[in-house]
């Protein structure tokens, strides 16, 4: 008696019944490659805003540290460490963040384009370098509410005490001035959220300090330097 070994009809493999699932998976792969591109191409460029902003913010960032330590020691009013202990420790932590993004986005940390060039909106997502005369730095850095080289050299031989702390605070608000307009400036020109995140908070924590120094400075019997604030 012979056995029958063939598979019933309802069995047999069909070519047909495997292409919807092909089809499904190369949908999805073509999606994953669409997104992948997307994301590649939307990476800020050497010429962005977002990169003018970390870069620029870095070295603005740096100054200001460099300003708290220098205040910190000739200080022993608690509420002027405390507040030299902020800047420290909060424009390290950002200073560090935007040395972050700049390696994330494949850039170098440094570039040959002039400093503040984003701010008047130039470049773009990639876009290409933008051609303007270059301003001298001492330009620069005074737009940007940094300290001169002289005034620096002020605060370092300072007298301890009241006279220190005086010239800090005059310093640091129109440094801080200088840094919620290139904060403003960022908000206005990128939608990349984790930028815009930290830059609104820039804004925020900034303008209260600014508040916070100027009742200090009152306190001891002092005015603010003339603003450098563009609107």
């Amino acid at each position: 008696m012979s056995i029958d070994t063939s598979l019933p009809p309802d069995t047999v493999s069909r070519p047909g019944r495997t292409t919807p699932i092909l089809g499904v998976i190369t949908v999805v792969v073509a999606v994953v490659a669409l997104l992948l591109f997307l994301t590649r191409s939307q990476v800020p460029g050497d010429a962005s805003p977002e990169a003018g902003f970390a870069r620029d913010m870095g070295v603005h960032h740096a100054q200001a540290v460099e300003m708290s330590f220098i205040v910190r020691d000739k200080s022993t009013d608690d509420q002027m460490r405390t507040l030299a202990y902020d800047i420290i420790t909060t424009q390290s932590t950002q200073r560090g963040i935007f040395m972050g993004w700049v390696q994330q986005w494949g850039l170098d940390q440094s570039t040959t384009l002039p400093p503040m060039l984003w701010m008047a909106g130039h470049g773009g997502h990639g876009g290409a370098a933008a051609t303007a005369a270059p301003r001298p730095w001492a330009e620069i850095m005074a737009s940007m509410g940094m300290a001169s080289d002289e005034e620096m050299k002020r605060l370092r031989e300072a007298p301890a005490g009241k006279d220190a702390e005086v010239l800090f605070l005059q310093l640091m608000i129109r440094h801080h001035e200088g840094g919620v307009d290139m904060a403003e400036a960022l908000l206005k020109q990128s939608d990349r959220a984790e930028v815009r995140s930290l830059a609104q908070h820039i804004v925020n924590t900034q303008a209260a300090e600014i508040k916070q120094m100027q009742e200090m400075l009152t306190t001891r019997g002092a005015r603010p330097l003339p603003s450098i604030r563009t609107k």
